[in-house]
């Protein structure tokens, strides 16, 4: 008898686990709340609660090629970083192709998952959902694969600045944030410098009479780009630098990073300079925060002391007047409140869960949380992986060791972080991108064999090798073998330079490439025998 898997949201996680949900022979149904799939990278008008909600400007910060599913290839017109409205296009475009539309209900939202009765025999779930009329139902399934994101719960800490209960302006979480029109000629003040920090005090620093970023720790910022204006993770995400980072010392590595950041912009002149080391925290990635400081349209400052209505003091004693609204890029906390409080099982209210995915504590795995991480790559790949693992271990395929040796794990892994993340909910989240990639691969089945494919397939082992760790590398072999794996590979620079041939541009013949080479050449010597006679110095200001 086929086994029945509800599957918790229609995102990019919630598409994924539909489709390995078919690849194993499981039925799937979704339940997604709203109307559309999408999930964080829907763009609505208005926030809703208990939902990810997004800026109209927002553009994703890893590229293309590295954020795709695994047999899926983002088109090759598409930009290489994409606005969030392509985004939904690329997943919609998924969904019609492996026909994922037909096991999604919309509009219908679960109000609990519990255990059946007989569940430490049957595994089986209880699980009650309302759809848009309010009609309420129960269904039971097999296996439950929660894919709702942890975007969803915005952090206020509005007891952490005095006097703010005095503020005569608004005051919102980056959550309500949608466009800069109600801000322009105005003075705002943006708290926190993460990815959407900086993306939103760039924007407003085009529109507003001044615009402050307030940090309290400061930040290492990237651009989407690095050397010829390829993509920053296609060149820094590769198993090659993932070999070196294990081989050259963590110190030197971060001397290393921090001289080449410095480099393109001093962080302590622009005053971006933080405490921490650059392996320690992830980046801030964007593109314009720089020169908008360099500019004098984005002002940074510290941490917030104290409101005095519309008058703030940091902790510096400078005092910015007159500010019309706050913005706080304080970030965002999880929760699942459909699901039984004994999931729950952190004293912070986090969830203990063995390789990011499945809680320790049930008697049958058959309960599985898909993208619930935080790492420096793009986290769809590892949902997609999760998912992958997931659906096996719910079918039956693959085993899981003992809660007891679960739990072992779950504290050994998190054990690394607690110095850079004190907050144990928050180490307990992060995890090494191609180490983790690898680990869960391995236990679908679908790592590559690096040695195998350099003796077998050199083209493809060096690519797979030194190249950028593309999504298609786990699609080469073992369950869920794509064949169009290889291709694909090969080809993912040729989908990185298709958007930007959009003019052509001639190439010199070889002709005059060696004539002016042959002339730059001779009339070099003939300078240098000019200057020898005359005894004239070479370079100017040389005695």
């Amino acid at each position: 008898m086929v086994k029945r898997v509800a599957v918790i949201g229609a995102g990019s996680s919630g598409l994924a686990a539909i489709k390995c949900c078919l690849d194993e022979g499981l039925e799937p149904v979704c339940f997604e709340s709203s109307d559309d799939i999408g999930g964080l990278w829907r763009f609505r008008e208005k926030p809703e609660t208990d939902r990810c909600s997004i800026y109209h400007s927002l553009t994703v910060n890893t590229s293309k090629e590295m954020m795709c599913y695994s047999d899926f290839p983002v088109p090759d017109n598409f930009p290489n970083f994409m606005h969030n409205s392509l985004i939904v296009q690329y997943y919609r475009l998924y969904a019609e192709h492996f026909n994922l539309f037909e096991r999604i209900h919309f509009q219908t939202t679960v109000r609990s998952v519990r255990q059946r009765p007989d569940f430490s025999v049957s595994g089986q779930w209880e699980v009650v959902t309302a759809d848009r009329d309010g009609q309420v139902e129960t269904h039971m399934f097999d296996g439950v694969l929660v894919c709702v994101g942890h975007y969803t719960q915005p952090i206020k800490p509005l007891s952490e600045f005095p006097g703010i209960d005095t503020f005569p302006g608004t005051v919102i979480h980056s959550w309500e944030y949608k466009k800069p029109d109600q801000y322009i000629g105005k003075k705002v003040l943006i708290i926190g410098i993460g990815n959407s920090g900086g993306d939103i005090a760039v924007e407003l620093s085009r529109t507003c009479e001044k615009t402050f970023l307030s940090t309290r720790k400061g930040s290492w910022v990237i651009g989407r780009m690095v050397e010829k204006g390829l993509p920053l993770d296609m060149m820094n995400i590769s198993r090659v630098q993932d070999l070196m980072h294990c081989l050259i010392p963590r110190a030197l590595v971060n001397w290393i990073g921090e001289r080449s950041l410095n480099q393109r912009h001093d962080h302590k002149l622009y005053g971006l300079q933080p405490k921490h080391r650059i392996l320690d925290h992830r980046p801030v990635i964007n593109d314009d925060l720089p020169g908008r400081i360099l500019v004098g349209e984005l002002v940074l400052k510290p941490n917030v002391q104290t409101f005095h209505g519309s008058t703030v003091v940091f902790d510096d004693g400078s005092i910015e007047e007159k500010i019309d609204a706050v913005i706080l890029c304080t970030g965002y906390d999880y929760k699942f409140p459909f699901l039984p409080d004994s999931l729950n099982s952190s004293a912070d209210g986090g969830m203990k869960l063995y390789r990011r995915i499945f809680p320790p504590s049930l008697e049958r795995p058959t309960l599985a949380i898909i993208g619930l991480l935080q790492t420096r790559g793009p986290i769809m790949p590892a949902a997609e992986l999760q998912a992958r693992w997931a659906t096996r271990v719910i079918k039956g395929l693959n085993h899981l060791p003992s809660a007891e040796k679960m739990s072992k794990r779950i504290e050994k892994d998190i054990k690394p972080y607690l110095k850079s993340h004190p907050c144990p909910k928050l180490a307990s989240l992060q995890v090494d991108y191609i180490p983790y990639l690898d680990s869960i691969a391995k236990e679908v089945g679908a790592c590559p064999n690096i040695a195998w494919l350099l003796m077998t397939d050199p083209a493809l082992g060096l690519r797979v090798f030194l190249g950028p760790c593309t999504p298609y590398q786990f699609r080469l072999s073992g369950p869920g073998h794509w064949k169009g794996a290889r291709q694909a590979i090969l080809t993912q620079w040729e989908r990185v330079a298709k958007p930007m041939k959009t003019r052509p541009i001639p190439e010199p013949s070889s002709f005059s490439l060696l004539f002016w080479l042959g002339l730059s050449g001779g009339g070099a010597v003939i300078l240098a025998i000019i200057a020898l006679q005359k005894k004239i110095p070479l370079f100017m200001g040389i005695s």
